[in-house]
């Protein structure tokens, strides 16, 4: 199937669904209208709602159709389960995305490095600091290490807007698994020195592993997050042994 195809529906139902155009809990039309409508076979249409599904925003029953349960949050939610970048998050969360890249630099993993992030040691790295802001408010702080012989022609420019745009979009690479940690962690003094942490004295860090479609890691990233705009939402399904 055209992949233009299935994202085009992919997206146009899950804009139509977090902007309330189908109401919470309404079903959504028929495998049949929505393959009539988008003028496409009803599994291209299955694909669509199954990344849905996938991300809690819909549940298919059996012989009833497809309910809508994505509700929308007032604070800023991030996914578990996916694979997105913050100027993604930005957009689905109907907020104003900024990014100040703080340092920018090449070198070369020594062992302490390599235990952290899981490069070997003697692997070449883009080594960076980027700030986050959501609607002027500087809230994240990102540590990113990116493979630099796979990760090629990167600079401040580009990790001014998106990396992950300039992977897939200009290099071609195939993001496709990503290994994460969630702890809590003290303040460091970088993280005072750029985020009003008001009466806060520790970050939620989301710490990730990120691999392409040939198994090799490209990416390692600790991003530090103030805790009252901290929100990381997954969904669960129960399986019987």
């Amino acid at each position: 199937m055209p992949k233009a195809k299935y994202n085009y529906i992919y997206r146009d139902l899950k804009e139509k669904i977090e902007t309330e155009y189908y109401a919470y809990q309404e079903l959504l039309p028929s495998e049949h209208s929505l393959a009539s409508e988008y003028g496409c076979s009803r599994n291209t249409v299955r694909r669509a709602l199954a990344e849905l599904t996938a991300e809690g925003c819909v549940q298919p029953m059996h012989g009833k159709g497809v309910r809508n349960i994505f509700q929308p949050v007032e604070q800023t939610s991030f996914t578990v389960g996916g694979i997105e970048s913050f100027k993604e998050s930005a957009r689905r969360n109907k907020q104003n995305a900024f990014t100040r890249v703080l340092l920018f630099t090449e070198l070369s993993a020594d062992e302490t490095i390599e235990k952290r992030t899981g490069f070997k040691a003697g692997t070449e790295l883009y080594y960076l600091q980027r700030l986050r802001s959501l609607n002027g408010k500087p809230l994240i702080l990102d540590h990113n290490y990116f493979l630099k012989n796979l990760v090629k022609g990167l600079t401040p420019e580009i990790a001014s807007h998106s990396i992950y745009d300039y992977l897939e979009g200009e290099l071609g690479i195939t993001i496709a698994t990503s290994k994460r940690t969630l702890t809590v962690e003290h303040v460091t003094q970088i993280d005072e020195k750029y985020i009003d942490m008001k009466d806060y004295n520790c970050m939620a860090v989301i710490t990730s592993q990120t691999f392409d479609d040939n198994g090799v890691q490209f990416e390692f990233t600790q991003s530090r997050h103030r805790p009252d705009y901290f929100r990381f939402q997954d969904v669960a399904t129960r399986r019987r042994g």
